[in-house]
């Protein structure tokens, strides 16, 4: 063979394996990025609102507020009702956020119904392109929890103390039950805080409130709970209410967020769209679905 053949041959074998490996490894590529491009742009994509509940609103009643509250509890009940407080037995939340999974941030939709201090029920939908990807039941009833995800289900005493936890702290959707239910007791901290305490088991769990210096509204309360089914400590757990509002003559938080305090910036993001108080839940707090 010729030296000339010889260069040619070793010209020859890049051209060949540039042609033979680099193209598919392209379209693999390119298809990645695209199947990327497109969950991505399907996660920008906000639902429509779930359906309007069937439950019927009662009727709500008022009582004083009490005279013996520390003096930042005092001032935010009065900046939201006056001199006297609803009487609020049940409660069905409904709204829009995003929930973040696993890394990734949904679009979501939920509606929490409650029988306040007592039992609620979670139902949640993570959507893409505006539909239903997956959903979410969970249930507190009688002291016990079970949240049935789409991949496994979950429950114990670690997530009884979890669920309990959320059961007094989503009552900040009707934050008088924290006077007029006396399971729930309130404690001086400061000039713009106080502890609010709640039963669990034979025990006590608390949440330190703080309240907004200017406004004097309610803006976080954070607690200690236990984030998986088998962990041994807790972890510290942030609730806020970011912006309040009123929707049909009820002062609520308009947006709300939920904030593991490993993981430092919100997984769960509410805005509240409806709220009907003191309809009949003891059968529908128990079913699943919307």
């Amino acid at each position: 063979m010729s030296t000339a053949t010889l260069r040619d041959s070793h010209r020859a074998e890049p051209t060949l394996s540039r042609r033979r490996y680099p193209r598919p490894l392209g379209y693999i590529a390119g298809g990645l990025a695209t199947v990327l491009a497109t969950g991505w742009v399907g996660l920008q994509v906000e639902p429509a609102p779930l359906p309007d509940t069937a439950i019927t609103a009662g009727e709500v009643t008022t009582v004083p507020l009490p005279n013996d509250l520390p003096a930042p509890v005092e001032r935010f009940y009065r900046a939201l009702y006056g001199d006297r407080v609803p009487v609020v037995d049940s409660a069905v939340i409904t709204g829009r956020g995003t929930m973040r999974i696993a890394g990734v941030t949904f679009p979501a939709r939920f509606r929490f119904s409650h029988v306040t201090g007592q039992s609620y029920r979670h139902y949640i939908e993570l959507t893409v392109f505006g539909a239903r990807l997956a959903a979410v039941n969970e249930w507190f009833v009688d002291g016990h929890a079970r949240l049935e995800l789409p991949f496994a289900v979950s429950q114990g005493s670690n997530v009884d103390q979890g669920a309990n936890l959320a059961l007094w702290a989503e009552c900040v959707w009707m934050p008088a039950t924290w006077v007029t239910d006396p399971q729930a007791g309130w404690e001086p901290v400061d000039g713009t805080s106080a502890r609010l305490t709640v039963p669990f088991g034979d025990g006590r769990e608390t949440f330190i409130v703080d309240f907004d210096p200017d406004t004097g509204l309610l803006a976080s309360m954070e607690s200690s709970r236990f984030k998986g089914e088998n962990d041994q400590t807790k972890t510290g757990w942030l609730n806020e209410a970011l912006e309040w509002g009123h929707i049909d003559g009820h002062p609520v938080p308009l947006s709300a967020a939920v904030t593991w305090a490993d993981e430092g910036s919100p997984w769960a993001n509410f805005r509240t769209e409806q709220v009907v108080y003191n309809g009949d839940l003891d059968d529908y707090v128990r079913e699943a679905g919307p």
